[in-house]
This record gives C-alpha cells, structure tokens and sequence, in this order.
C-alpha cells in the first residue's frame, strides 16, 4: 500500500520496474522514478512571482495508460518525494488487478476456476465488495464475471468482431455474478466453472485515483486533480479558480469536449462507446457489454458519473451506460451517493444531454456544442 513497505512480490516487482525503467531519467529537483514532470501554471496573471503557488504535473505510464497528478505548489522539487510515492500507487495497483499478466492477485483468482473458493487479498476484496454492491443495486448491469464476453468479442486482447449466436450463448454459461461463491465476510471467492473469469477493469482505475487521493490528504495536500483516463478526484481548488474544470469528452471527437463540470473536492468518471468499437450493418457496436445478454450496451454515447469516491464514480459509469437513457436516469436520481450527466444520441436530430439536477449549476456546454445539444435536466 502507498506509504508502506513493499510488502508483496508484486510489490517489489513494480518497484523494480520503476528503478530499471527511470534509471537514464535523474533530474536533480525530481525523484527519479517520474516518466515526466511538466509544469503549468493556470491564471496566475501577469504579477505572479516565482514564488506564487502553481499547478505542476507529474506523469506515468500505468494501468495501459496515462496517469497524472496535478499539485498545487509553490515548490515542485518539495513535493517530488510525495509525487514519487502516488505514482508508485499506481502501478502497485495495476500489479495487484490488471489481467495482462500472469502474475496479479486478478490472474491468480482466475487460475481457481472450477476449483474451491479461496481468500483474497484484502486490497483487491475491498474492490471486489464494492463491485458486488454495484452489481446487485444495479440489477446486474455492471458485473465482474462480463471478461469471457469481452475476450470473445475481442476488445480484450484480440481483434474486434461479432461473434456468432452459438459462441454468444456458450459464453453466456460463464457469466453472471450470482454464480460466483462470494463469502465478504471471509474475504473468499470461488469462481465454480472452468473457464470463468473476473475483470477489475470497470473499477481498478478508480480504486487506484482513490489510493492516490488518500495519500495527498494524509499528506496535507488540499488542492490536487489526480487523472487516470478520465477517472478523476479534483482536491480542493486550482490555482486562481474555485474548484477544478473538467471536460466530458465528446464520443464523436467533434471537438475536445462537449461540455466541463466544475468540481471542488468530488471525483468523476466517463464511461462511453468512444474507446473502442466495432461497426456491422451500418450498427456502432462499443466495447462496453451488456452482461445480462452478452451484446454491446445501447442507447447512450457516454454516462459521466460525480461521486465522492473515485471507485464508485468508475463503476456506476458503466452500470449506467448499459441501463440505457430511461433506467439510467431513475436508478441514478433515486442515488444519494452518485450524480450523472448521460448523453443520448438522437438520429437526425440534436443529442441530449441528460444533466442531474444537482449537477447542473456545475456543467456548462462548450461553446462549440451549444447548437448541437438540448440541455435536459432530470
């Protein structure tokens, strides 16, 4: 964990690739495990002195993607120790979840199929309790088990296609969460058929933004924005602003962003069909899977997801993607915990953009947008 001894093998592992890995990158005012560090300042003004607080940004290659860490500072070289740490963070939860490797405690479990339940680690089981509450108040849009359809429809190490009806409903057998032995209590989990799999894919991101935003608060800092495609906590505010602004990317790639929120102290998470994605019949078939029918969610191009924790934010997204427009909005307005922007796509007409109530003094339309979406409240 951040801030502990590296106290697993997989622990010493990811340190041992960040050693060999930033070993040519030694800059004085930096701890050497940073890929890059690039300083921004952010309406500061014209008066600003050397010594007035900015945002720098250190950045990793992690998790199959970008991470960064944005701080609020008036020295970058006082909080390299504690930017060397939370980056460090990252890739022990990448060590701990990802299914890349044959190595991570998410390999591990997979490797039990068919066989007895077995403990745990607590980290991972924490992630995997939460996972479970998703999945039963969600009605099992989001669901862990969804990795044997995700692999036969190749977004999972593999080339996109539709598969056949045969292949879909053999996968089927394999999926559903309430065919896992799961005991929250013990902390075990048994997958009971061969062939059964987990994939922390839909929550890792976010846990692994929590972790980080726990550090910066042990540490003292207040104003932070830690950034794993997409998966967000905004600390506190950025420099000159109230609070942080954030882009909802638009799926089409029109433009940089549809729309921002402004967040103080709150994280976010988009999940959309932009990532990855496969086209039939004149169809867009994304990459995010309906669980309880084995095919692509339809009905939204992206669901944004405000929340406390980061991990809750990641995997509501998604639930809220596969429940489509209508369940979307009522299962996320009966929340207290969780708010949502969702986009819908209208044919032959302007998308709307479903904003919570609660949310809508914190969205503003990008000025690009603004005649090509109806603003809806709900």
């Amino acid at each position: 964990m951040p801030g502990q001894a590296l106290r697993t093998p997989q622990d010493r592992k990811a340190a041992d690739v960040l050693r060999t890995h930033f070993r040519l990158r030694s800059i004085a005012a930096v701890a050497a495990c940073l890929l890059t560090v690039a300083a921004t300042t952010a309406a500061v003004g014209a008066k600003a002195a050397a010594t007035s607080r900015r945002a720098v940004t250190f950045r990793t290659r992690t998790m199959g993607s970008w991470a960064s860490l944005t701080l609020v500072t008036a020295d970058s070289a006082s909080v390299a120790r504690l930017a060397h740490a939370a980056l460090l963070s990252f890739h022990h939860t990448d060590s701990l979840m990802t299914n890349w490797t044959t190595t991570s405690e998410v390999a591990r479990l997979n490797g039990t199929a068919g066989g007895p339940a077995t403990r745990v680690e607590p980290e991972v089981a924490a992630v995997i309790a939460l996972a479970a509450e998703v999945n039963a108040a969600s009605g099992g849009a989001f669901d862990l088990t969804v990795e044997p359809l995700v692999r036969l429809w190749g977004f999972l190490g593999g080339t996109p296609r539709v598969p056949d009806a045969a292949e879909l409903e053999t996968t089927r057998r394999l999926v559903g969460w309430e065919r896992v032995a799961w005991d929250p209590a013990g902390g075990r989990l048994g997958l009971p058929a061969a062939g059964m799999r987990i994939d922390l894919g839909g929550i890792a991101k976010g846990h692994g933004v929590d972790q980080v935003a726990g550090m910066l608060r042990s540490a003292g800092v207040t104003d932070a924005l830690v950034d794993l495609t997409g998966n967000m906590a905004a600390l506190g505010d950025a420099p000159g602003h109230a609070g942080w602004v954030v882009g909802i990317r638009d799926p089409r790639d029109r433009g940089p962003y549809l729309a921002t929120l402004r967040l103080h102290d709150r994280c976010v998470s988009t999940s959309g069909d932009y990532v990855q994605f496969i086209s039939e019949g004149g169809r867009r078939h994304g990459h995010i899977l309906d669980p309880r029918t084995g095919w692509p969610a339809h009905g939204l191009s992206s669901a944004t997801v405000v929340a406390a924790r980061a991990a809750v934010a990641d995997a509501w997204s998604t639930a809220l993607f596969v429940l489509g427009p209508a369940e979307a909005r009522r299962v996320a307005a009966a929340r207290t915990d969780i708010a949502a922007v969702l986009l819908q796509p209208v044919p032959g007409a302007r998308d709307t953009l479903w904003v919570e109530s609660a949310l809508m003094p914190m969205v503003t339309v990008a000025p690009a947008f603004i005649d090509s979406l109806v603003l809806r409240p709900f």
